[in-house]
């Protein structure tokens, strides 16, 4: 694994047999702009635009891997075969910028069935338009007032586990190079992962073993599927921020448990269990997680949050805190952030020829 040393982030970053042009992710951000779960062309020009602007890996929002897993009715989805030909046509033209090309295959869990974020973003009971029944390890809604998550059996466990395999195999089919697992800001695995959620006393429940049994299968069944030549990322929340809840420990114990199974990175975010954590925010507020993960279990880690300045998100993989940053709300307002980063840096970054004249 590179260190400080001879890393930078405009090194290239091989994981498996997967190059990276440079160490800079658009991390997932939903749109809420699908119907049915198809991605448009709002898709297709929002991360292309990401990629002609220069980032190393382009990641698709969490795209719900069926019907009852997305955060809201406009999600993005890979549920059914129909999902393919329209990602496909992303993956071409980001692949075709020079670009990685990846997709973050999610399942809201509790939080699902929400209103639209510029309409509210409340809850939505299964009775109401747009709404259906939201699923969780145990029946305790997000927040007071939102509606009671049915409880998973076994059954329905093992289902969303081979449901996630199927994503995978039409990820492949659409040809993305990278897929990342969603176990972070209280969505399904998180809730299974953190003790504020998880009330079960199975095998699903109880032990840290058992609450990361559905992570264990979920990545040994998206692996069997996925090709061993192609990177497997997991995002995280890396601390609840509540007393008693999922900690960086945790996290570090987690990143042991599946690098030896095909996760290849840690995608270290936080918070989002539990509708009361109290989260201290500030620049680059998350990057101490990842650091204390790669450096405590030898995985590599990606780092979000914040970071919006070139020579802050350089000394962040100049250091080894991380291996890799994903900027959000940063590539919303500038696109084209990893070229003018380049040239703060005084490093050459390639623009394309349609655009090298001004840039």
């Amino acid at each position: 694994m590179e260190g400080a040393d001879n890393a930078s982030l405009f090194s290239p970053l091989q994981i498996r047999d997967v190059v990276f042009p440079n160490r800079i992710a658009v991390s997932p951000m939903c749109q809420y702009s699908s119907v049915d779960g198809l991605a448009t062309e709002w898709h297709l020009v929002h991360l292309g635009s990401r990629a002609v602007g220069g980032a190393g890996l382009v990641i698709v929002e969490a795209t719900a891997v069926e019907a009852r897993g997305r955060i809201s009715y406009g999600d993005m989805g890979i549920w059914k075969d129909e999902h393919i030909a329209p990602l496909a046509r992303i993956v071409d033209f980001v692949s075709a910028q020079g670009s990685v090309p990846g997709i973050q295959l999610a399942h809201a869990g509790r939080k699902a069935s929400t209103q639209l974020p510029w309409n509210g973003g409340a809850a939505i009971p299964p009775a109401q338009e747009n709404g259906w029944q939201v699923v969780a390890p145990s029946p305790i809604p997000f927040r007071e007032g939102d509606p009671v998550p049915h409880e998973l059996t076994v059954a329905e466990i093992g289902g969303i586990v081979d449901a996630f395999a199927d994503a995978a195999r039409r990820a492949l089919q659409a040809g993305f190079r990278v897929i990342e697992l969603h176990g972070a800001h209280g969505y399904l695995l998180n809730e299974f992962l953190s003790t504020l959620t998880n009330k079960r006393v199975d095998a699903y429940g109880g032990s840290f073993e058992h609450r990361t049994r559905l992570a264990v299968e979920i990545v040994e069944a998206v692996r069997r599927v996925w090709p061993a030549e192609l990177p497997l990322f997991l995002r995280i929340s890396a601390s609840d921020w509540v007393d008693g809840g999922w900690t960086v420990e945790d996290s570090v114990k987690l990143a042991n448990l599946l690098g030896p199974l095909g996760v290849d990175l840690i995608d270290a975010s936080s918070g989002g269990a539990v509708s009361y954590a109290k989260v201290t925010v500030g620049p680059g507020y998350q990057v101490p997680f990842a650091e204390q993960i790669r450096r405590e279990s030898g995985l590599r880690t990606g780092a979000v949050g914040m970071i919006t300045e070139a020579h802050q998100a350089d000394e962040i993989v100049r250091s080894g805190k991380a291996d890799m940053v994903l900027l959000a709300r940063e590539l919303l307002r500038d696109p084209y952030w990893p070229l003018h980063a380049a040239r703060a840096l005084g490093v050459s970054a390639k623009a394309p020829v349609q655009y090298a004249r001004a840039l």
